[in-house]
């Protein structure tokens, strides 16, 4: 067997990252070498916590944590600088062939920004920076859904600006190369929701829906796609859920992720799409506040997203 070696980073060294490692560890299938990037002291900390030994995997160790001032659940910028150090490095082993993929723990926003990097707004953003990758989406799903989010982190006020016929358009012609080549769909099939409630039914609540949604659909369609909408975001899920469609472009954030951990948050994964690599993530952030008590802490998100990085990883190699 082809072992796919796996980079897991451990994120925000302060939250719930080398819990669900170490849990999560146990639970990987024969097909992954898993190489951990963090702080081994760390993860010797939970492990302790834990009550288990610290398994005999590959560890990149950084050893940048202080270990005099260390403890869990705590918001500090020497902890969003390390989590940074550990998504660094992984990137640089990922670009020298080191890495076939990669799997990110959580890191804080806030807490890398208390470290410097002041515009930082997520590991998906960053990584595409590090990349030089401009065509990237954000990809999430569960073991019943999957959305691709037109806008990721932005203020609602800001969400009908940001919606325009090119950025559907961009979105639908990469999401639909991403399930072809990454999920093995040869004709994977889409909906698409509308902004307003009802879809504005037909401009009576609003015009994003006929001004820029709706030509993009139209375009999407005429390229090749099978592709719906716009449809009121809640009867395109429930069509979604029931199985008629393999994925939802999806407006804004929560339009995606309430679904998504109302149905089945433990078998989330959050994927970026365009990358020249696979990289997948946890459905959650730190979780501060449980984090200093990991027999609480659930890994299922993190075997789902090591377990989705090797599956379409290998799906890529044979496209």
């Amino acid at each position: 067997m082809i072992k796919i070696r796996v980079g897991i980073t451990m994120g925000d060294p302060s939250g719930v990252g080398p819990s669900i490692i170490l849990k999560a560890l146990n639970d990987l299938s024969p097909a992954v070498h898993p190489v951990i990037i963090g702080d081994e002291w760390v993860l010797r900390r939970a492990a302790k916590a834990l009550a288990c030994r610290l398994p005999s995997r590959e560890i990149v160790d950084l050893s940048n944590v202080n270990r005099k001032s260390f403890v869990f659940g705590a918001l500090k910028a020497e902890y969003g600088r390390a989590g940074m150090e550990y998504l660094d490095k992984a990137l640089t082993m990922v670009k020298q062939g080191g890495l076939d993929c990669l799997v990110t723990s959580p890191v804080s926003k806030e807490a890398v920004a208390l470290s410097g990097l002041a515009s930082f707004q997520g590991q998906t953003e960053y990584i595409a920076g590090k990349t030089g990758t401009r065509n990237y989406e954000m990809l999430l799903f569960n073991k019943s859904l999957r959305f691709v989010l037109i806008t990721r982190h932005m203020p609602l006020k800001g969400v009908w600006r940001a919606i325009t016929a090119a950025r559907v358009i961009r979105a639908g012609k990469l999401v639909h190369s991403c399930m072809r080549s990454l999920f093995a769909l040869k004709k994977p099939r889409f909906i698409v929701c509308g902004l307003n409630p009802h879809a504005s039914d037909n401009g009576l609540i609003g015009t994003e829906e006929n001004r820029r949604i709706r030509p993009a659909v139209i375009s999407l369609r005429h390229s090749g796609m099978m592709i719906d909408g716009p449809v009121s975001a809640d009867a395109a899920i429930l069509q979604a859920y029931r199985g008629n469609y393999d994925c939802v472009i999806a407006m804004y954030h929560d339009q995606a992720l309430i679904p998504l951990k109302l149905t089945d948050f433990a078998s989330g994964v959050n994927m970026t799409i365009g990358l020249p690599f696979v990289r997948t993530s946890v459905l959650h952030g730190t979780a501060f506040d449980i984090a200093a008590h990991p027999l609480a802490v659930d890994a299922r998100s993190l075997t789902a997203a090591v377990a989705a990085a090797v599956q379409c990883t290998q799906n890529q190699k044979k496209a």
